[in-house]
């Protein structure tokens, strides 16, 4: 998949030419955040948007390429929680979107390649994303 000029100008919503629903119908205050966020111009998205709506697996194809601006700066950027959080969430994807897209699991590879034991002591684990 190649992505238009503007892309970062978009909202998942209008990326994926979807609507994720009602705001006032959500269950819970994540699913909320969710919805709203679907509808933000991805380039908008502070780190802790990307790794919520990774972690929830909204927008892959979006919001993986996004991430990896980030982590090619700093490999341990912060969403809300911890060092290195938005990380751990990529490398949690399930393997069928890293099958998919192979050309993304090529450049997340390359940037931890060789922090296998950096990424461990700060409780990253890799083996999913190893076993792809």
């Amino acid at each position: 998949m190649t992505l238009e000029n503007n892309w970062k100008q978009k909202s998942i919503e209008d990326l994926e030419k979807r609507n994720y629903g009602d705001l006032n119908d959500t269950p819970t205050g994540m699913v909320k955040r969710c919805l709203e966020l679907s509808k933000v111009p991805v380039g908008k998205f502070t780190v802790e948007d990307l790794r919520l709506m990774i972690g929830q697996g909204f927008g892959l194809p979006y919001l993986i390429p996004l991430s990896l601006e980030h982590l090619s700066k700093d490999i341990f950027i912060e969403g809300n929680y911890f060092p290195g959080d938005l990380l751990k969430n990529v490398l949690a994807i399930d393997k069928s979107f890293w099958n998919e897209n192979k050309h993304l699991w090529i450049q997340i590879n390359e940037l931890i390649k060789d922090r296998r034991e950096e990424l461990a002591a700060h409780k990253i684990l890799t083996i999913t994303f190893d076993n792809i």
